[in-house]
């Protein structure tokens, strides 16, 4: 994790307004899913995911943009801490939609932990670790109804090696091509690795699905963007460090990063994830003194929507933020995000769309090119105008 150191406007292809409950999936879509299984019957067709925005809408020249707002999550399992149903909730509530990174070894007990064969490491080995019979259940049950509420499901590939000689900082082309057919494998199999007969199936192909990814400690995506390509990729989320600026492509893949973003008392700005506040509050520690923690709850939280107001007052850039189910410094990040979450929902926040990557890369790809390229040149901070200067 790179820590940080130094209404005419095409409402189609967002998420709905604040408030608005995604609408049940039909049970013709939950009987297709029995009905049409793919494999194993661990995935399945549903059909169109249900809770899409209408179709994108191309801006207009001079029209000004909507503020973007991307919330995603790296690994998304459910580990008995209640932290994947809260998000869900949240986003519920809000009208929100999000991304989860999903870790595909997430998927596969640690009886079958053999079948894993990361590139240049053991086979087995995994720096994350491997859930409980139980936990794989609940993960399971949690993407199937996040598929359904409307959000998008990544990959956050398998091991999360960031050191070392089988580090994916190293990893070659053929090294990633390797690990993603793995990742969709235990996310495919997981009926026959587990050995679970009784849960429904993950009601979508995720071969399909998989158009977007977040690597490791943001390490490697050099050697993986060209595999991403040939898969036919349309995003990637791996690079650290961005600014709050429009996105570009990247050897034909939007590169959308995370961002450096205001770090309140601090004359540098904080790379917008969890882990990297953290970093620059309890020196990597997830146990820092409880008596500082309403103190870095308050920061983190002033980060966070910071970021947001200075894009929504000024360029309109996207503003993505990265995080983790977690309880490090006694959930303070958690209770961060919700705090922001709510304050971005907020009605005085017009045209604010909470959104997945696959929403805004559908939202992106429907521009005119010529509208994208003046705002890729507005800077941080710099006010969007009529006239783009």
């Amino acid at each position: 994790m790179g820590v940080g150191a130094a209404a005419a406007m095409g409402v189609a292809g967002c998420a709905g307004p604040p408030g608005s409950e995604p609408e049940k999936p039909s049970a013709k879509a939950s009987e297709r899913a029995k009905a049409s299984p793919i494999g194993d019957g661990s995935t399945s067709n549903a059909g169109p995911q249900p809770n899409q925005p209408p179709r994108p809408v191309r801006l207009e020249r001079g029209q000004k943009p909507p503020q973007f707002v991307i919330f995603s999550w790296d690994g998304a399992g459910e580990v008995g801490n209640g932290l994947f149903p809260r998000f869900r909730k949240l986003a519920r509530d809000h009208g929100a939609r999000m991304t989860f990174f999903l870790s595909g070894v997430y998927c596969l007990p640690e009886s079958k932990k053999n079948l894993y064969k990361p590139p240049n490491n053991p086979v087995g080995a995994s720096d994350i670790g491997y859930l409980t019979d139980e936990h794989i259940r609940a993960t399971l049950e949690n993407l199937r109804e996040a598929w359904l509420e409307g959000h998008e499901i990544g990959t956050h590939f398998n091991g999360h090696f960031c050191s070392g000689s089988g580090s994916v900082g190293g990893w070659t082309g053929e090294d990633w091509e390797s690990e993603i057919e793995q990742a969709i494998s235990f996310v495919t199999e997981w009926r026959t690795n587990t050995g679970f007969n009784d849960l429904e199936p993950l009601p979508f192909d995720y071969r399909k699905e998989l158009i977007g990814a977040r690597t490791p400690c943001l390490l490697g995506q050099g050697n993986l963007l060209p595999v991403a390509a040939k898969l036919g990729w349309r995003y990637d989320a791996s690079s650290p460090g961005g600014l709050q600026m429009w996105p570009k492509k990247k050897r034909g893949v939007w590169d959308l990063p995370l961002q450096q973003m205001p770090f309140p008392g601090h004359s540098f700005e904080v790379l917008s994830m969890d882990y990297n506040i953290l970093a620059n509050q309890s020196q990597n520690t997830t146990r820092g003194p409880k008596s500082r923690h309403p103190e870095w709850r308050r920061q983190a939280t002033e980060a966070y929507i910071s970021g947001f107001q200075r894009a929504y007052e000024t360029n309109r850039a996207p503003f993505f933020v990265g995080n983790h189910f977690e309880q490090w410094n006694g959930g303070i990040y958690m209770d961060a995000v919700e705090e922001a979450i709510k304050h971005i929902a907020d009605d005085k926040h017009k045209d604010v769309r909470m959104v997945s990557f696959r929403q805004f890369v559908d939202w992106l790809d429907a521009q005119d090119p010529d509208v994208l390229r003046e705002l890729r040149k507005l800077d941080v901070g710099q006010k969007w105008s009529a006239k783009g200067d």
